[in-house]
């Protein structure tokens, strides 16, 4: 990826308090009163450390950032694509190949998402491996293996058949899926202190705490896992088991410990310009992936971001074109990488609040409100503007094509790493599962309607009068952009292996990716790859 020319920035700085409410669980009205959460966080995960600080930091390396896991969950799917803009973003072509689903076992992605996941397994299992002085006790013991099981999910999700290695320095047999399966609920099951998840449970023999701390794994935290596990268990498993995951996500929901961050529930826009149009708050949803969002009510379990203490998360650089560093003074030039289908884009309503903060669009404004000129422009125009019509995946995309996804919102006088905390768990997500557990269950997609039409109302649209699993699927990719969802979604709705634009139908087999061919290399005939690679 090459990046063209520099501009220089501006320097502006925007200091501020927060402070949030939300929505009722039971889905019924609104609280309004704000709840000052003023200050910024600098406990556990934060700044500060503990025993378990190394195996969580383990998060930070790809699930929000170029080339990793967000990419593979991301760039492969109906929301976003990476073109080639002349001699820009071809890089071998490994780009479209993740969106055409052409993707081969030596792919550089697939390779160092697999090796990093696995560097944390192997944290965890330092950890874990621990005795004497400096072994961790009953409760942390828990976090990790949970943890460790929440690596293992994503490693059955993207690549079907691995290791299952507990041990530092050991070595394990490649395992069926359905054996990974079988492993990963067992951990979390045996960390909740329970053999089966069942109505009534109190949990009162976990290891696992209550205390909301969302860089850290509560039993709300591997419940919300659970729950992700059990959605996916016919894709992993052959088995239906919807009803368990509806029952998980329905712990989180009606524990009461978090809201919906709706009416009320505000932060201070850091990313404000001296433009009429931006808010000095973000509210609602906006404010749930906002630079500032450590204490948001909704977040269950997050990464932790921090620009200068726990980098990774680059989004301003990856989707936004080189002169939008002047909108937000940015301390480095953005790369014009990322942007968002045409199609994905417009199945927003216009009046769909998430839509106005999910994606930039339009003629770019800079700091002072006046329209932001692209001197190396390809369309004659010097005037930046996202057009949400893409011209052509390669060889030449104009530049300022694709409105750039923006949810994770960006700030003044933001640095090379971004602020936010990226959602593994949010209290939005364990609606819409459960909705689409109790709906799967019961083939009845009317059963979804009360958890989908409050994402609905908090989003200012109007409440479905019906479902069907396809505006389901569309419903739930307009509440989850950018969380590195999609893709699993997809295969799990029957349409990962459709058509898009620019990208014709792939086979089945694509719904897993190759086992890493330097992987098979190395591993001394103990790796064999998935079938069709």
């Amino acid at each position: 990826m090459i990046k063209n020319f520099k501009i220089a920035t501006l320097a502006f700085m925007f200091l501020g308090a927060s402070a949030c409410t939300n929505l009722d669980e039971n889905l019924v009205g609104e609280i309004t009163t704000d709840i000052r959460i003023d200050g910024v966080n600098t406990g556990v995960g934060s700044g500060g450390s503990d025993a378990l600080e190394a195996a969580f930091a383990g998060l930070r390396n790809g699930f929000a950032g170029h080339s990793g896991i967000y990419s593979l969950q991301e760039v492969t799917t109906d929301e976003m694509v990476i073109a080639t803009k002349g001699g820009d973003w071809f890089d071998g072509g490994i780009l479209v190949d993740l969106h055409q689903h052409t993707y081969k076992a030596n792919h550089d992605f697939i390779n160092g998402t697999w090796g990093s996941l696995y560097g944390a397994v192997n944290t965890c299992n330092e950890l874990l491996d621990k005795t004497g002085t400096g072994a961790l006790d009953a409760g942390q013991r828990a976090q990790v293996r949970v943890l460790r099981a929440f690596y293992y999910m994503k490693l059955m999700d993207l690549y079907g058949r691995v290791k299952i290695i507990v041990k530092v320095g050991a070595d394990a047999p490649q395992s069926a899926r359905t054996v990974v399966f079988d492993f990963v609920e067992k951990e979390i099951l045996e960390s909740l202190g329970i053999t089966t998840l069942t109505s009534g449970l109190t949990f009162a023999t976990s290891p696992l705490g209550v205390s909301v701390n969302p860089y850290r794994i509560n039993r709300f935290g591997a419940l919300g896992i659970l729950s992700q596990l059990y959605l996916n268990a016919e894709v992993y498993r052959g088995v239906r088991m919807y009803d368990r995951a509806a029952l998980a996500a329905g712990y989180v929901i009606d524990s009461g410990v978090y809201r919906l961050c709706g009416t009320g529930c505000k932060v201070t826009n850091l990313g404000k310009r001296n433009v009429a149009t931006d808010p000095a708050e973000l509210e609602g949803y906006a404010a749930v992936f906002a630079p500032n969002n450590e204490s948001n009510p909704e977040i269950v379990f997050s990464v932790f971001f921090d620009g200068v203490k726990a980098g990774g998360m680059n989004f301003a650089h990856m989707n936004l074109h080189y002169s939008s560093q002047f909108s937000y003074n940015l301390n480095d030039q953005p790369w014009n990488g990322y942007a968002t289908l045409e199609a994905f884009y417009n199945s927003y309503e216009a009046a769909d609040r998430r839509r106005a903060n999910n994606f930039l669009a339009g003629v770019q404004l800079d700091f002072g409100g006046s329209a932001i000129l692209d001197y190396a422009t390809d369309d004659g125009n010097p005037v930046l503007n996202y057009t949400p019509a893409i011209n052509e995946l390669v060889p030449n995309s104009r530049r300022e094509a694709g409105a750039r996804a923006a949810k994770f919102s960006f700030k003044q006088f933001g640095l090379s790493s971004m602020d936010n905390d990226y959602p593994i768990v949010r209290l939005g997500d364990m609606h819409l599962i459960r909705g689409e557990a109790l709906a799967r269950n019961a083939n009845n997609w009317a059963l979804a309607l009360p958890d989908v039409n409050v994402i609905r109302a908090r989003a200012g649209v109007s409440n479905l009068p019906a479902l069907t699993d396809i505006t389901f699927l569309a419903e739930r990719g307009r509440e989850m952009f950018q969380e590195g969802a999609r893709r699993t979604d997809l295969i799990r709705f029957g349409r990962y292996n459709g058509t898009w634009w620019e990208k014709p139908v792939s086979t089945p087999n694509k719904n897993i990716f190759p086992i890493p061919q330097q992987q098979i290399q190395v591993s001394n005939g103990t790796l064999t790859q998935n079938p069709g690679y």
